[in-house]
C-alpha cells in the first residue's frame, strides 16, 4: 500500500497579520505609514486615529528612522568582512572620505566667511558714503 504525503509548502511565520503588516510598513518607511494614516482617515475615521495614536506611541511619528533601520552606519562600517585585502581598502577609503569632507567643510566655512566679509565690507563702504553725502548735503 502506498501512502501520499501532501506537498504542500508549510509556513513556519507564526507571526500575527498585526506584526507582519507593521513590518512592511517599517520597511517602506515613515512615508508609508503616513499614507496609511491618511488613507485610513479616508475611509474610515477610527482607523486613520488609531494608526495616529499607534504612531505616536511607537515613536514613529518623531524618530528619523524606523525600527528596522536603527542600525548605526558607523558601526555597520566597521564589521570586518573576513577578507583582508577588502577591509584594508574600505578602511583606507572611509579614511580618504573623512579626510575629503573636513577639507569640503573647511572650504565651505571659508567660503562663507568671505561672503560674509564681502557683504560686511559693502554695508560698511555704503554706510561711510551716505555719512559724507549727509555731510556735503548740511554745508
Amino acid at each position: 500500500m502506498a501512502t501520499t504525503y501532501d506537498s504542500y509548502p508549510t509556513t513556519t511565520d507564526t507571526r500575527g497579520w498585526f506584526r507582519k503588516s507593521e513590518d512592511w510598513l517599517d520597511a517602506r518607511g515613515k512615508g508609508a505609514w503616513i499614507a496609511a494614516m491618511v488613507l485610513g482617515f479616508i475611509f474610515f475615521w477610527p482607523v486613520g486615529l488609531a494608526l495616529l495614536a499607534y504612531m505616536i506611541w511607537s515613536k514613529r511619528m518623531f524618530s528619523s528612522k524606523s525600527r528596522s533601520c536603527r542600525r548605526s552606519p558607523s558601526f555597520q562600517m566597521s564589521r570586518s568582512t573576513g577578507n583582508s585585502a577588502f577591509d584594508a581598502y574600505k578602511s583606507d577609503t572611509l579614511r580618504r572620505l573623512e579626510e575629503e569632507q573636513e577639507n569640503f567643510e573647511a572650504f565651505l566655512e571659508r567660503l562663507r566667511e568671505a561672503k560674509d566679509k564681502s557683504e560686511f565690507d559693502a554695508f560698511m563702504e555704503e554706510r561711510a558714503k551716505r555719512s559724507t553725502e549727509d555731510r556735503t548735503s548740511e554745508a
